[in-house]
């Protein structure tokens, strides 16, 4: 009986209910869109540290796990490698320049890594090859440079470089192109080390060494079980050093973990705006219909049947709302360009989703409470 009461007035008054599951959808958009925004930032200062082929990050000493101010060198390299436990190890600099393309694409601003080939930190080329030699000019892509720019294995790039006063081109052939490896918001570039000290840019002129000194250490573990383990041992045995696994190391990057807070704080007020909104939709459709219910109820209708049918109602309008917004949003999405970081995963649309089908039930309790207190005469006008 319930159920045959709620679909019936579905049907009846459908311009009404579409309307209430169009707020929804809309909710559904807005929540969507924030967890994948906040997905897509978070990859982009995630990336390449979360994809690391190694299990721990080496800093220096009172770095204070940041990046940009830690120095290694390459004695340190020498102990770590000499540790009991470890696989190998490899250097990695960081430092961000300017691309250009003989294509004709706009030039990139992208982060321009310095890796040892063959050692932790280089990426895997999905396409094409990996880094040969340490003095190479040639580099790896992260996929997204190639996205952007329509950059193939093959082909060359330019890196505009400020060497002291002045700006010089140094050009580069692409070996190999990744997967997703951005790096401080920025799209990567990997080449070797020592090409990296040379077109990095710098205060004065480029003097490369083999004695270089680098921003981490990526270690890559025998058991990488022993993580723990090992987190103890190598300060035990490499002075002035202080590790992490990956994601203490992404986590202190510059603003992740406030971006991230601020962000979730808007998902959640969001969801918090969705509860009072649906609820107040479906107060609005209660009260509107007092009369009915009185008469529902004076021809012995029980407060049960009542409000399982307003809950199945509030139940199906809210799936179908939840279920447009989620389609509309994936289709939406198609419509970004690939520079706008949108980043649908499941992690994060499939907790977003759960969390509106439940919202819909709680905006509406209030509504089903209501129904119940339906006096039949008083509904009808006839109390005295």
């Amino acid at each position: 009986m319930a159920f045959y009461l709620a679909i019936k007035e579905l049907m009846h008054n459908r311009g009404r209910f579409l309307l209430i599951a169009s707020i929804v959808a809309l909710i559904t958009t807005l929540v969507l869109f924030i967890a994948a925004l906040a997905e897509g930032l978070g990859d982009g200062n995630r990336e390449y540290l979360e994809k690391l082929n190694g299990e721990l990050i080496l800093y220096q000493d009172n770095a204070d796990f940041s990046i940009s101010a830690s120095r290694l060198g390459r004695s340190t390299l020498a102990e770590v490698r000499r540790v009991d436990g470890i696989a190998d190890a490899g250097q990695i600099n960081f430092s961000a320049t300017t691309l250009e393309f003989a294509n004709g694409s706009e030039p990139l601003d992208v982060s321009l890594v310095g890796v040892e080939p063959g050692k932790p930190g280089e990426p895997p080329a999905l396409e094409g090859t990996g880094l040969s030699r340490d003095r190479a000019n040639e580099a790896v892509l992260d996929r997204n440079v190639a996205l952007r720019a329509g950059v193939e294995v093959g082909d060359t790039i330019v890196v505009v470089s400020n060497q002291g006063t002045e700006e010089e081109r140094y050009p580069i052939t692409v070996v190999g192109i990744s997967d997703g490896r951005q790096y401080s918001l920025q799209p990567s570039i990997f080449v070797p080390l020592l090409t990296w000290d040379k077109i990095r840019p710098q205060a004065g002129s480029s003097q490369s060494s083999d004695d270089l000194v680098s921003n981490i250490i990526v270690v890559k573990l025998e058991n990488p079980a022993d993580v723990e383990l090992m987190k103890v041992r190598l300060p035990a045995n490499v002075s002035g050093v202080e590790v992490a696994d990956r994601r203490t190391a992404y986590e202190s990057t510059p603003g992740y973990s406030a971006q991230q807070s601020t962000l979730n704080t808007q998902r959640y007020f969001t969801l918090l705006i969705g509860v009072l909104v649906i609820g107040g939709f479906f107060q609005i459709q209660t009260l509107q219909k007092i009369a009915q219910i009185g008469m529902l109820k004076a021809i012995g209708t029980t407060n049960g049947i009542v409000a399982l049918a307003a809950v199945t109602q509030i139940v199906a309008v809210n799936t179908i709302g939840v279920a447009i917004g989620v389609a509309g949003s994936l289709l939406l999405s198609l419509t970004f360009p690939v520079e706008v970081p949108i980043v649908f995963t499941s992690q994060a649309v499939i907790p977003a989703v759960l969390s509106l089908l439940i919202i819909g039930p709680l905006g509406g309790l209030v509504s089903v409470w209501a129904l119940t207190r339906v006096e039949p005469l008083r509904a009808l006008g006839l109390a005295q």
